[in-house]
């Protein structure tokens, strides 16, 4: 009876080593990184929208998290196993303290003024406005994935 318990013990303790870490959503700004710190050795990293996030391996346990524009997605990370070791959403802000909106006929401009202002893609910005600049970020981008 003893052993018995004692196999049903070892057994529970087993299961609870590889149960996957369900951890509250990981809130970033967009824009800025957040290193997350793993309980295990991480072989593979799925990120759901890499529109919204990206994530950056440092090594085996530790990872960056870098808010790339407003929304809600899903990060897993898994161990050499198969076995899920952190299962998060992914929830990215902007930091809408520094942003001014300015309405000219019924139109929508956003600005981001810490400390100075320029023009930030915003939803629900004049679309001329946002494809703009959608367009100028995606040009820097081109240039910056040459390097």
């Amino acid at each position: 009876m003893k052993n018995l318990a004692r196999a049903c013990a070892l057994g529970l303790v087993g299961s609870l080593l590889v149960m996957p870490a369900l951890a509250g959503p990981l809130t970033v700004e967009a824009n800025k990184t957040v290193p997350v710190r793993l309980k295990g050795a991480a072989a593979s990293v799925v990120l759901g929208n890499r529109n919204i996030a990206d994530v950056a391996v440092h090594d085996e346990n530790l990872i960056f998290v870098t808010g790339k524009s407003f929304g809600t997605t899903n990060l897993m990370v898994f161990d050499r196993s198969g076995n899920q070791i952190l299962s998060t959403e992914v929830v990215v802000t902007v930091n809408s303290s520094n942003l001014v909106t300015i309405n000219r006929n019924g139109a929508n401009y956003t600005y981001d003024c810490a400390p100075n202002c320029r023009s930030v893609p915003s939803p629900g910005d004049e679309s001329d406005y946002f494809s703009a600049l959608i367009g100028q970020q995606s040009d820097m981008q081109k240039l910056t994935e040459g390097n």
